[in-house]
């Protein structure tokens, strides 16, 4: 299962259609807190993680993830519309697995997600 955590409704659905199109089962959360709230029901394969948010940015979630031993190794990539020179080192040295910027490039979306969580067969 991949956690989308992302305050934009589009954003999230997006993501969902590209993942489960494929087969990927997802769960979805609009805020940080509510994605730290979803991790502790069902632990994830991978958090697609926005880095814009209300109540609770992305940083502060994954430094949250980080420090708990439940959940310090799931993947977390930084879903965000940063995207100038230097933000992609910036962010992958905060702890983040990988970086996607906004707007999608499926094809990295993809790469990106089958290199964290590869898909498993049923």
């Amino acid at each position: 299962m991949i956690l989308i955590v992302d305050d934009n409704d589009t954003n999230r659905r997006l993501c969902r259609a590209i993942l489960e199109q494929i087969g990927y089962q997802t769960r979805e959360a609009d805020n940080g807190i509510e994605g730290l709230q979803s991790v502790r029901m069902e632990l994830p394969e991978l958090i697609l993680l926005d880095l814009q948010m209300p109540v609770m940015d992305g940083v502060e979630t994954l430094k949250r993830l980080k420090a708990d031993p439940a959940t310090r190794g799931i993947p977390v990539v930084a879903l965000t519309s940063y995207a100038m020179k230097g933000d992609r080192e910036r962010f992958l040295a905060e702890g983040f697995s990988g970086y996607i910027s906004k707007p999608l490039d499926i094809d990295i979306f993809l790469e990106v997600v089958r290199r964290l969580a590869p898909l498993r067969r049923r």
